[in-house]
């Protein structure tokens, strides 16, 4: 029944959503359910549970562990990929709250977006990847999504998280890997605006603190930076760094950078959305097939982004010092990867039940892209 106003219930968020939301925004009281059927829960809104049970799993306290840039025993203050997900939550909330969208299902997708990433970061991934060439492949979104389906052991009666089909589309379409949809998802063509706004908080988030990361290692300097436009707009220039000091300068460029591109892209994106038609629909319902992605930045924007990833591309991310750090790790994966494959008993029991059903490489490839990056050399150290 439902509860009297004021009640935090619920149906008092429910009827909330109802009033604030834009149609647009996918309506928690219409989602399309969960594969297996659950009771609701009394005080939170289906895609308020997603968001918890996300942050429940074994799979996201060990983002603690692993690599973002820079090696994790490198430095206190370096982004973690735990923080790097927090970041990316808080910028996909704000996005959401302003453009009147459902903000628990943008958070839901935020937080879990990496949770499929290697240790050692991307360049784990590459490892991983030619690995498993010849059966399959490995892709750390397609394994995010692969860890909420199945991978994570939290309830008795089914594997994975048995989340919502909403924010499990909106984790699977941050792959663009359409046809790895599951059977009840093929008729989810356009993802929820909502996952599209945590694609983009994404790309903002690692935009703007990698900066930081890099200024503060020393590995990339001022003069590194000057050739992407969104980081002269944003610099606050020498008179300032005498005064405030670099940390407060660094700080005041990630303000600035995050502000532009957030302002930028909700302003386009309302835009898009009212011209769509997206608000016309009835409330909640799911997108028309036919919509384009309506979450986007100008053009303008857009391209000064591009260039500010590809400048940190030349100038950090493969600096020499960052390539040898996450090279000195990822050569621990071939080792580990074939001597599972020649020794399973090594595995741990609740993965060696899924060979079988599932590929030994496949298995093998599922349990390492879950260590953290200290983990694995332990594990390296013990087997090796």
């Amino acid at each position: 029944m439902p509860a009297e106003p004021g009640d935090a219930t619920r149906f008092f968020f429910e009827a909330e959503e109802a009033r604030r939301l834009r149609p647009a925004a996918r309506h928690a009281a219409r989602s399309a359910g969960r594969v297996r059927p659950e009771p609701d829960d009394r005080f939170r809104t289906a895609f308020q549970r997603d968001r918890d049970r996300i942050i429940h799993s074994s799979a996201f306290r060990r983002l603690q562990y692993k690599t973002q840039v820079f090696i994790n025993h490198e430095g206190d203050h370096f982004r973690t990929r735990l923080t790097h997900t927090l970041e990316v939550a808080q910028i996909a909330r704000t996005l959401a709250r302003a453009l009147r969208l459902n903000e628990d299902l943008t958070e839901a997708v935020a937080l879990a977006h990496d949770l499929g990433h290697t240790p050692f970061g991307h360049a784990g991934e590459r490892v991983l990847d030619e690995l498993m060439r010849d059966h399959g492949g490995f892709e750390h979104n397609l394994q995010s999504f692969r860890i909420v389906e199945r991978l994570e052991r939290a309830y008795p009666d089914f594997p994975g998280l048995n989340l919502t089909r909403e924010t499990r589309h909106g984790i699977l379409a941050h792959s663009g890997r359409d046809a790895a949809a599951p059977d009840d998802l093929r008729g989810f063509r356009s993802p929820p605006i909502e996952a599209q706004l945590a694609d983009f908080a994404d790309e903002i988030a690692y935009s703007a603190h990698d900066m930081e990361d890099g200024l503060a290692s020393g590995l990339i300097e001022v003069r590194d930076l000057e050739p992407a436009t969104l980081f002269r707009r944003h610099w606050p220039g020498a008179g300032a760094l005498a005064r405030d000091g670099r940390r407060v300068a660094v700080r005041s460029l990630l303000r600035g950078v995050i502000a532009d591109l957030a302002t930028s892209l909700i302003e386009e994106t309302d835009g898009r959305i009212t011209r769509s038609g997206a608000d016309e629909q009835e409330p909640g319902a799911d997108a028309p097939l036919h919509l384009p992605a309506l979450a986007t930045l100008p053009e303008e924007r857009n391209t000064e982004l591009l260039e500010l990833k590809g400048v940190l591309m030349d100038r950090l991310y493969r600096h020499p010092d960052v390539v040898a750090a996450a090279d000195a790790g990822t050569r621990l994966l071939p080792d580990l990867f074939h001597h599972y494959l020649t020794h399973p008993e090594h595995l741990p029991g609740h993965f060696r039940d899924h060979i079988g059903p599932t590929s030994p490489e496949r298995v093998v490839a599922d349990y390492l892209a879950g260590m953290t990056d200290r983990f694995i050399q332990d594990e390296h150290t013990r087997l090796t």
